[in-house]
């Protein structure tokens, strides 16, 4: 069975994903990350069609103890952050080269 990338954010963050084709996706408002993230990565790390789950590195601050604990533990799916500096590199030149595009662009 083949398994699906999911991305957990923002409206903002997951448009581009979802432009380049990720069906699976999570939209949480900045304004409501404190109350609904945790469920949101929750509801994504249960799915089992998920096998890669990505992140802003940013969010991982609004999420609680246990929810934290259990994605930076989770095997399958893998959960993967991404940064919106130019620290971020590595892992963003690697999706711009696969996908032929940059998704973190900002204008």
């Amino acid at each position: 069975m083949s398994q699906e990338i999911a991305v957990v954010g923002s409206p903002e963050f997951t448009t581009g994903f979802r432009l380049a084709g990720v069906r699976t996706f999570e939209n949480v408002p900045e304004d409501e990350k404190d109350e609904a993230l945790d469920e949101a990565v929750m509801r994504t790390l249960d799915d089992d069609d998920v096998g890669i789950v990505v992140m802003h590195d940013d969010d991982m601050d609004y999420l609680s103890r246990e929810v934290r604990d259990a994605v930076e533990g989770s095997i399958e799916p893998v959960l993967v952050t991404l940064g919106g500096g130019a620290g971020s590199g590595g892992l963003r030149e690697q999706i711009k080269r696969a996908i032929g595009i940059d998704l973190m662009e900002e204008d």
